[in-house]
């Protein structure tokens, strides 16, 4: 079996779980390849406008190893040029002949790494997000001068990793066939996440986290930032009828003022919540604590690991039509509902409709939501895996 080797520019919360999982669970050999450390070191997040240090482990339970980052502006945030690791193709020489997946296309070194893995003899997988709806929403020209450029990227690649639909429609759309492409769902811990869930209970949850008891809980996590739309759901839930209905808001960064204005203006003091930031071990609290989780974003969320998140612990999940999960994990009326992106008045109907849903009703959704989002699992990543090594 070839050992496995994922490039990533650094450390994420999201995916070290991942390689945690498939090191101690699977005969996988693994090791993972960072451009850049600078997740590990508390620095600004431009996004949540604060210090950021995250409180799980990121480099613990498996093998990695730092590319030293040689870029004039060293940086994840300095675009193309911010990650340079001319080390990575002495890397990739000296390796076996090893499955390489690079996430992603956006750094100078993903390009020398799929270019040199290839020519290394390596197996090169590329794993993206960009969704398909969102590129048909982007300028034509630059998309098209776009997908020339990855065009010529591709033909160093073997297989094509995608998250979700839109995602697989992207690959398709620049001519990738289905024997190219390997499902490797977009996921988070599952098993951590619904271990929490059947071990809090829901006025447990809000006790701990300091909120209202018997309110019915409408939750949003994410950064007050304009691609996440965070004052789309503030005008909805301002015209929401239902007298318990409380918003509580998981996040912070540089929309805070402008969103604490209109509060103000319509008299909401009393009925939303701005958590500020709130890191990874407390945020399973807020999802027990809550009974609808909405994400709102626009343009750029390719995704949306939060719905995954929320799903895991039984709610119902509205969210807007850009992001990237909508197509995949939630079904309209059944385990939640999707909304037009800036439709506040829809969004304000999916808010009142699923408030006012029964016991029977929310016990249902529950049950639906758990069962989509098992298949959104690192279980479907590795078997992914396992099929690019069956195909090598």
């Amino acid at each position: 079996m070839k050992p496995v080797i994922f490039l990533n520019s650094h450390p994420i919360q999201y995916f070290a779980p991942l390689y945690q999982y498939i090191a101690s669970e699977t005969d996988i050999d693994l090791e993972v390849v960072y451009c850049s450390d600078e997740s590990l070191k508390g620095k600004m997040d431009k996004g949540f406008g604060t210090n950021v240090q995250w409180d799980i482990p990121l480099i613990e339970g498996y093998k990695s190893t730092f590319i030293k980052n040689r870029s004039y502006k060293p940086s994840i945030h300095s675009g193309f040029w911010g990650l340079f690791n001319p080390g990575i193709i002495r890397y990739l020489y000296r390796k076996p002949k090893s499955i390489l997946i690079v996430h992603g296309w956006a750094h100078a070194t993903h390009i020398m790494a799929i270019i040199a893995g290839k020519l290394a003899g390596h197996t090169v997988c590329i794993r993206a997000e960009t969704p398909q709806n969102q590129e048909l929403m982007k300028n034509a020209a630059v998309t098209f001068l776009k997908h020339l450029y990855l065009r010529f990227i591709f033909l160093f690649a073997d297989k094509f990793l995608y998250v979700g639909k839109q995602n697989k429609l992207f690959y398709q759309a620049l001519g990738k066939s289905e024997d190219n492409l390997i499902f490797t769902p977009y996921s988070v811990d599952n098993a951590r996440f619904r271990s929490i869930f059947k071990n809090t209970n829901k006025f447990e949850a809000r006790e701990k986290a300091g909120l209202p008891l018997q309110a019915n809980i409408i939750l949003y996590s994410g950064k007050y930032i304009a691609k996440k739309r965070p004052l789309d759901i503030l005008k909805a839930f301002a015209r929401v009828s239902n007298p318990d209905a409380m918003l509580v808001m998981v996040g912070d960064g540089e929309l805070r003022p402008e969103m604490e204005a209109f509060i103000s203006q319509h008299n909401l003091a009393d009925k939303v919540i701005l958590t500020g930031f709130i890191n990874q071990s407390l945020i399973p609290l807020y999802y027990a604590a809550a009974d609808i989780f909405v994400m709102c974003s626009g343009l750029g969320e390719t995704w949306g690991l939060s719905v995954n998140e929320a799903m895991n612990f039984g709610l119902p999940v509205i969210v807007s039509d850009t992001c990237g999960s909508s197509y995949d994990l939630v079904k309209n009326g059944v385990n939640g509902m999707i909304f037009e992106t800036g439709n506040t008045e829809q969004l304000q109907t999916a808010l009142e409709t699923f408030i006012d849903k029964n016991e029977s009703e929310k016990a249902d959704i529950s049950k639906r939501s758990l069962q989509i989002v098992d298949q959104y699992s690192y279980v479907q990543i590795v078997e992914g895996l396992k099929q690019i090594q069956v195909n090598v």
